[in-house]
């Protein structure tokens, strides 16, 4: 299985900046998602391993092989890079298996070789015994499994899948989800996986990179990510997270002492002393009758799973809202006092517009 490695990668289309000098570091036998909002570069990041963009600036390796640079350029068909795309790109008129050996006939391997592969491939992807039906007879989760099927029986370096769910209903994406994870686990091949929906980023990805604006912004687990996003922007991105602004007063050994409003705090982080962020989800928080650390005020209220979220705004702080589930249903201008059971703090340094921080994945 391969390394996937970028250095430096730059890509322009006239006078649009799809990527800006994007570094990135993937492990062997990674599932990696490529994740952020639509028009920030991720697709063409896809296209560029791939080898069907080729960069203005920097270099893409291969388990250490430059495909693509200044002084090199290694074609589509010869990096043994496999694509799944969200039209799926079957051949209407062959069958599932002839839509498999499509690709396997410039293989070299024989007659037998290739029905051998092809019903290898099925079995892995759960298509035992539907080799002759044509892509009209088959729902859009199998027609997906078919193209990650033809991608699989060359047996490629990488996988790479572009949006690969976008085309399915609820059910069928979370089903095709399950199966990413086992036929990854099965495999142990590499993935690569284009996705603005971080729902579906979380359930599969051993990694998850952030992208926003053309530029990486984080790498990391999707636990890390969750509980220590290194920028603004993918903290409150991830998990629908909420920042508000302090003054880090002290930061060492992970630990960072900060005031928010008049309120002193003791949160773990790492920031410079000056102006910071302090960064949580709803579950960090916790209604009091008294002596709250945030004083907000009710502004509405939705039920939603169980409970009535709550959308409650700083009165003491200039800050955005914030959200949590409560149990009653209250009027809007109740007072409502809040505590922070844990965050994250991070410093004005890691603003999302220099971000490029946090490149390497991490394979904890």
């Amino acid at each position: 299985m391969p390394r996937l490695n970028l250095r430096a990668v730059s890509k322009r289309f006239h006078d649009f900046q799809a990527l800006d000098t994007v570094s990135l570091d993937i492990p062997d036998g990674a599932f990696l998602a490529l994740l952020g909002p639509s028009g920030c570069g991720k697709t063409t990041l896809l296209r560029l391993i791939a080898g069907l963009e080729v960069p203005d600036q920097g270099e893409i390796c291969l388990d250490e092989q430059v495909v693509a640079g200044k002084m090199a350029f290694v074609p589509p068909e010869k990096r043994r890079v496999g694509m799944v795309f969200q039209s799926y790109a079957l051949w209407p008129t062959m069958s599932v298996r002839g839509n498999i050996e499509f690709g396997l006939k410039i293989s070299r391997l024989t007659a037998k070789e290739r029905a051998a592969r092809i019903d290898e491939v099925l079995e892995v992807v759960g298509l035992r015994g539907l080799g002759d039906r044509r892509p009209h007879e088959l729902s859009g989760g199998q027609r997906q499994r078919v193209a990650l099927a033809r991608s699989l029986a060359t047996r490629p370096k990488l996988i790479l899948l572009d949006e690969p769910l976008a085309n399915l209903d609820a059910h069928l994406r979370e089903a095709m989800l399950a199966e990413f994870r086992r036929i990854h686990s099965l495999t142990g091949a590499t993935f690569v996986f284009v996705t603005h929906d971080q729902d579906e980023a979380m359930a599969v990805a051993t990694h998850v990179a952030v992208m926003d604006r053309g530029r990486l912004q984080q790498v990391g687990t999707p636990e890390a990510l969750y509980r220590q996003p290194a920028s603004p922007f993918v903290a409150r991105f991830i998990g629908r997270g909420r920042t508000l602004p302090v003054r880090v007063l002290k930061s060492e050994s992970g630990r960072t002492r900060v005031m928010l409003g008049q309120q002193l705090l003791d949160m773990p982080g790492h920031a410079e002393v000056g102006h910071g962020w302090l960064c949580f989800h709803a579950s960090d928080l916790q209604r009091v009758a008294e002596g709250g650390e945030l004083k907000t005020e009710l502004v509405g209220q939705v039920f939603q799973n169980g409970a009535f979220l709550s959308h409650c705004i700083p009165t003491e702080i200039d800050g955005d809202v914030v959200s949590l589930p409560l149990a009653e249903r209250l009027l809007p201008g109740t007072p409502i006092e809040l505590v922070l059971r844990s965050g994250w703090v991070i410093g004005d340094g890691h603003s999302s517009a220099d971000a490029q921080v946090t490149r390497r994945a991490q394979t904890a």
